[in-house]
């Protein structure tokens, strides 16, 4: 049966056979194979122009961003870390004093910050380092100038994508009021400014609008939000900063996410009809853009098209993702693993997947690893720790924060995104010869 709130069939597309979204749920506890909330930094502080990021944490954690973000040669990064030192685990020294003395100096160095968040990690929760409280004494000495906000990129309890939730979520009650009850658009997630620059020239065609984005590109621009808002979310990681909006008055526009054709044409269908869109302008709007990422789609189906796939828990992408891969490039997910399933945020995405599809949320990455030997998949997609074992197990891998930091959302990223998927494969073909 398919959920009442799914989308129309796209012409050409057969029904998901039912659908996963009665399907029972695998849901386990155990050892986890994931980054932590911290990465999230890297595209956030790319998005948000003039914010910058300062982490509270250890040399670890240094390290770790460092290496998530490569190396910038040529401008100088918006993050860093605080280190925590043996004298502040060890109580020798006053944190308190410490952190407000970097953030001083770097607000002295860096003028042209207008938002600073102090960023929680595992070592400044172990201490119990109050980073609200610090923000708050921190934003009323650098007001209005400057405001600090913080929340926690902790690994213990969180996946790497949780980061930005944790941070949009923070933005939430720093947004101005909205006055009256005027019905504006709200797209809540961190978009690449070309996929941004995309929607914004589709909802124009559509007649949708006035459209806002969060996070947005400056921090002194945030949105406003009140009880005419409406918004779509365009990452499925988002459960926390949906919380926050609709504390505020907003309403969320259910509908499934932005991947590939099907995708992207239900999502944009369910803003067109909250706004009263006929049928006849929404297709004149969304055929050149269609048309395209259904092309582009058609150089990568022959090398996917009957490719079986496996998605261990990681991102929170998994879910949308198999529906991308299976309804419109012909794969088949054989599991699909995430770490947290939002069945209201995933409902139409949960309705259009193969009904065979196995769904597993959390992780026992032992449990899963037998799961994916035994099935012997031709992709299988997980986080960087596991691929290379994996890879030397003969399994085709793709990472999956690749798929976090790249644009695959709208028309025109849609072959990207196949791409992604096929390149792998394509590569193990070359291999083999």
């Amino acid at each position: 049966m398919t959920h009442p709130g799914a989308p129309r069939e796209p012409e050409g597309m057969a029904p998901g056979a039912g659908g996963c979204a009665d399907t029972p749920i695998l849901r386990e506890r155990g050892q986890r194979e994931v980054f932590c909330g911290l990465t999230g930094i890297i595209w956030l502080h790319r998005k948000i122009q003039d914010a910058f990021f300062l982490v509270v944490g250890s040399r670890t954690c240094a390290h770790l961003l460092q290496s998530a973000a490569g190396v910038m040669i040529f401008a100088e990064p918006r993050f860093a870390t605080a280190i925590i030192e043996e004298r502040d685990l060890a109580g020798l020294a006053d944190a308190n004093e410490e952190l407000d003395r970097v953030v001083t100096r770097l607000i002295q160095r860096r003028p042209d910050i207008r938002m600073l968040f102090l960023v929680g990690s595992c070592p400044s929760e172990v201490i119990k380092l109050d980073l609200s409280r610090a923000a708050q004494r921190l934003s009323q000495r650098f007001s209005p100038s400057v405001r600090v906000l913080n929340y926690s990129g902790s690994g213990i309890e969180t996946t790497f994508t949780e980061g930005e939730d944790a941070c949009l979520a923070a933005l939430v009650p720093e947004m101005p009021a909205e006055p009256g009850t005027a019905r504006s658009l709200l797209v809540v997630g961190a978009l690449a400014e070309v996929v941004e620059d995309q929607f914004i020239r589709l909802f124009a065609a559509l007649g949708v609008g006035p459209v806002r984005f969060l996070p947005s590109r400056r921090a002194s621009e945030l949105p406003a939000v009140g009880e005419g808002t409406r918004f779509l979310l365009a990452q499925p990681f988002l459960a926390g900063t949906a919380r926050a909006l609709e504390a505020r008055g907003a309403r969320h526009i259910p509908a499934p996410f932005p991947l590939g054709e099907e995708g992207t044409t239900a999502w944009l269908r369910a803003a067109a009809e909250v706004w009263g869109i006929g049928e006849e302008r929404f297709s004149q709007a969304t055929a050149q853009g269609r048309e395209r990422a259904r092309a582009a789609l058609a150089n990568h189906r022959a090398t996917l098209d009957g490719k079986s796939i496996f998605f261990f828990p990681d991102s929170q992408l998994e879910v949308p993702l198999a529906r991308f891969l299976s309804r419109e490039l012909g794969m088949k997910p054989i599991e699909i693993g995430t770490p947290y399933l939002h069945r209201q945020h995933l409902a139409h995405e949960l309705a259009l997947l193969p009904a065979a599809a196995k769904l597993v949320e959390g992780q026992h990455v032992d449990k899963q690893l037998d799961r994916c030997r035994e099935a012997r998949p031709d992709m299988t997609v997980c986080g960087l720790g596991l691929a290379n074992p994996l890879e030397a197990e003969g399994l085709t891998t793709k990472w999956s924060i690749e798929l976090v930091f790249s644009p695959i959302q709208g028309y025109d990223q849609a072959g990207d995104l196949a791409g992604l998927f096929a390149r792998p494969l394509v590569r193990r073909e070359k291999l083999m010869v």
